[in-house]
């Protein structure tokens, strides 16, 4: 008896000049692959959903791709990769809009256009990086002293946000409430320190040291320097709050998890417990230590009105006095709405490395 022609369970991702396609069958040999009049033909014998049976599909692109497809076959599934005529982004892979139901993404490869831009551009740097140290017959590689600067940057940020994190832990087992009450004297040089160099961290993503984006970096180190610098540095009478103690607490807690699993990257090693604590912890830190920073701006409202600290007049024909207040009720809106920026930037990575998991197919 004929078998019966039914469909396999396809994924698919892109990057801007290729197209990925991975057909769910196994034990498939000489498949009928081809591309005719920008619609990819697929035809073989092999056993996939449904057991053993001829399974096909046609899929016709969005949009021009180049007629000679290459896969390539493994015992469990079978590798299609077809070449895109125009290197562009495609919204999606197929004409029709509503997709095939046998048709997933490939969460195992899938990125979003802005990292996959990142991917172009890292591939091609390295491939003109290679090319010149070949040509300079350097022994050494430029990725090799780039790892070994970011691993000594990271082990001090990692030292520096130990320490104010332990010696925060262990004054408040001591002395207890207490305690928040001097902590700026206790550890705001070290504060000072890792805040200041973390400076290095956003001039590494716009120099393309890094491949993080450069917003979330920028305002993590604006919002935390105008906290540290301008509320508690320059106001006596903010350094004794207790609200000092949780706006360090909670740096320094999200801090010593993200920089020890990027020392981790530079060697290329994956801890999985430290991994899913630097996706995880920042979920009830980043909002907790948004609202302690913003407990200290509320609080230090009065305090600038008293003082007249960074209040100025207008000249004449004005001659309105503009209190620093004002600017600080401003900064509570942007505080919160960098908030949001930074939430989704950092929910975002976490979909990405956790994401597929949840995702079911159907």
């Amino acid at each position: 008896m004929e078998n019966q022609v039914l469909t396999p369970h396809v994924y698919w991702a892109q990057r801007h000049r290729e197209l990925y396609l991975r057909v769910e069958l196994s034990d498939v040999q000489n498949p009928a692959i081809s591309i005719s009049e920008n619609v990819l033909h697929f035809k073989a014998q092999g056993h996939g959903a449904k057991g053993d049976n001829v399974y096909e599909f046609h899929l016709e692109f969005l949009d021009l791709v180049k007629p000679e497809p290459v896969y390539k076959l493994t015992q469990r599934q079978v590798n299609i990769t077809v070449q895109k005529k125009v290197s562009q982004w495609w919204e999606r892979l197929t004409k029709q809009e509503k997709r095939p139901l046998f048709l997933a993404p490939d969460f195992d490869r899938w990125l979003d256009e802005s990292d996959a831009e990142m991917e172009l551009r890292a591939k091609e740097e390295e491939r003109l990086n290679k090319l010149r140290l070949e040509s300079e017959g350097s022994p050494e590689t430029l990725t090799s002293l780039k790892k070994g600067y970011l691993f000594m940057y990271n082990l001090v940020q990692f030292l520096g946000f130990s320490w104010i994190f332990v010696n925060l832990t262990v004054r408040f087992c001591i002395l207890g409430k207490e305690s928040f009450y001097d902590t700026f004297h206790a550890v705001a040089d070290m504060v000072y320190f890792c805040q200041m160099l973390s400076v290095v961290e956003t001039i590494n993503a716009v120099i393309g040291v890094t491949s993080s984006p450069v917003m979330p970096s920028l305002i993590q180190l604006l919002g935390r320097n105008f906290i540290l610098f301008i509320i508690f540095g320059t106001m006596e009478e903010m350094q004794n709050k207790a609200v000092v103690f949780f706006v360090f607490y909670a740096w320094s807690a999200t801090e010593i998890f993200r920089y020890p699993f990027y020392m981790l990257s530079c060697i290329d090693m994956d801890w999985k417990v430290l991994t899913w604590l630097r996706y995880t912890v920042w979920i009830p830190l980043y909002p907790l230590g948004c609202l302690a920073e913003a407990v200290s701006v509320i609080q230090s409202i009065p305090v600038f009105n008293e003082t007249g600290r960074f209040s100025f007049t207008l000249p004449y024909p004005v001659k309105i006095k503009v209190r620093f207040s004002f600017f600080l009720q401003i900064y509570l809106i942007l505080l919160f709405l960098g908030l949001y920026i930074n939430f989704r930037h950092l929910y975002k990575q976490r979909r990405r490395r956790y994401g597929q998991k949840k995702k079911k197919v159907h």
